[in-house]
């Protein structure tokens, strides 16, 4: 039987959770606050930690922090949270969570979390004591897949290895590349880009590993070189899969033996970090002949994957408010019409096609209030680029995905009010009246102290219905 301690401040919850982890089998402990919960870490051997994020006084963050100050006796912690974004997933596990995540948690999951937290208990898993980021407000996306990117930011920030990143272009690689410089050791020395794609392949050569005085004609003075700039710091390959074989060589003894030469000079030893980037399939163009096999698996060391926007629609429009906010001061907003609009478009162009369109309406529209009809570019370019497939969300008959797209706007218009049904009405431009039947219509969990559910641990100020099973 192993002993679990559960860190909230609210008591209805602390006590959910206990039920479940006693009908599993466990021994749960609660803590009302931080204090109390560093006290019962120092007398009691604690097998695992359930730790809520937001609490007066000291934070889900600071006692982590100290938690796990003494990693050798500190037991594995998960971060429950109702409030997960980009920053605090990421700070969470850079200061060693084993993992992070939202409320409500449904009794398997709840299994499941326990299960293999105490496997890594009884292993000392290394990644408890995983060091990585801080912040970074502009990976901007609460969908599974973004989450487990921002996770894996923060587990290997503060470490050397190389990172592939790949995905569609506009996905936002090098948003994460500077994202894993910025919070990383690293942080303080330069952050070098480069496009190799956008540099003749006979220049390559000079721009990365620099050349000297005289070395070829118009070679007029001595030039360091992407490498040496970045010494010290975080060199960005960008398009690496554009390079060419020759130059593949080159680049795989420097990231071998942290070595150059310059054109016409003599080898220099670099104290640099290699992120790399590529929208194409690396693997595949090994296969082909295309690409060195062995450069690819030396980059390869920590993959990450950016999904296309189209994958990820819970996304768009929490990016679409981050851009309106960096657009408009003060912000505009969107109908519900021009949200469902922005759902079912394809994004061929991704994060950075959808930036642009909220940039280019922020402009144009002279009213505070976006309207569907002043996206009507996008069918243009939808046509442009050919027919896309729809979101799975918007299978079926049109009533039912409406529905389904209303349900998913009205609980995630009750979440961000706080439950405040006024203030959700508001949001959504609709009638309080006409928010109150829909609630009841699809059955929303509205956040009451009295609306425990019984097959979730689910905190009552927090309780809503989650999206419907086909928006993801």
């Amino acid at each position: 039987m192993a002993t679990i301690l559960i860190v909230d401040d609210d008591a209805a919850l602390r006590e959910g959770l206990a039920e479940t982890l006693n009908d599993l089998g466990h021994r749960a402990i609660e803590a009302p606050s931080g204090r109390v919960a560093l006290d019962i870490v120092d007398r009691e051997s604690i097998d695992a930690v359930l730790l809520d994020l937001r609490m007066p006084g000291m934070d889900g963050l600071e006692i982590l922090r100290r938690m796990r100050a003494d990693s050798a006796k500190a037991p594995p912690v998960a971060i429950l949270t109702a409030y997960a974004s980009a920053a605090n997933t990421i700070e969470a596990m850079r200061l060693g969570a084993f993992d992070h995540l939202t409320k409500p948690i449904a009794r398997a999951d709840l299994d499941f979390l326990m299960s293999r937290m105490l496997r890594a208990r009884t292993a000392s898993d290394p990644t408890l004591a995983t060091r990585a980021l801080l912040q970074d407000e502009d990976l901007v996306g609460s969908s599974d897949v973004m989450r487990a990117v921002q996770k894996t930011i923060g587990l290997v920030a503060d470490s050397d290895a190389t990172v592939l990143i790949t995905g569609e272009t506009g996905t936002g690689k090098e948003l994460v590349a500077r994202a894993i410089h910025r919070h990383g050791r690293r942080s303080s020395g330069p952050f070098v880009a480069v496009n190799c794609a956008a540099i003749p392949a006979d220049l390559l050569e000079s721009e990365l590993f620099g050349h000297v005085r005289g070395a070829f004609t118009g070679a007029l003075a001595e030039r360091s070189g992407a490498f040496r700039d970045a010494d010290k710091g975080t060199l960005f390959l960008d398009e690496i899969g554009d390079m060419d074989l020759t130059m593949q060589a080159k680049i795989l003894r420097a990231l071998q033996e942290r070595v150059i030469t310059p054109v016409g000079g003599r080898s220099v030893r670099v104290d640099v970090r290699v992120l790399a980037a590529t929208h194409g399939d690396l693997a595949a163009a090994a296969q082909e002949g295309k690409f060195r096999e062995d450069l690819f698996y030396r980059l390869n060391v920590v993959p990450i994957h950016l999904a296309p926007l189209r994958e990820r629609p819970s996304d768009i429009l929490q990016l679409v408010e981050y851009f309106l906010i960096q657009a408009t001061d003060p912000p505009k907003r969107l109908s519900a019409e021009a949200d469902s609009r922005l759902l079912v478009h394809s994004w061929p162009g991704n994060v950075r096609e959808l930036k642009n369109a909220i940039e280019r309406v922020a402009i144009l529209c002279r009213s505070d209030t976006i309207t569907a009809s002043d996206f009507d570019f996008l069918s243009t370019a939808a046509r442009a680029h050919g027919p896309a497939a729809a979101p799975d969300w918007a299978d079926g008959d049109l009533a039912s995905a409406v529905g389904r797209l209303e349900e998913f706007m009205i609980a995630r218009a009750l979440r961000e009010a706080g439950g405040n049904r006024t203030e959700a009405a508001r949001r959504l431009g609709i009638h309080r009246q006409l928010l109150y039947a829909k609630v009841q219509k699809y059955g929303i969990t509205v956040d009451e102290p009295s609306a425990d559910r019984t097959g979730d641990v689910v905190k009552p100020d927090d309780a809503r219905r989650p999206p419907p099973e086909n928006v993801k």
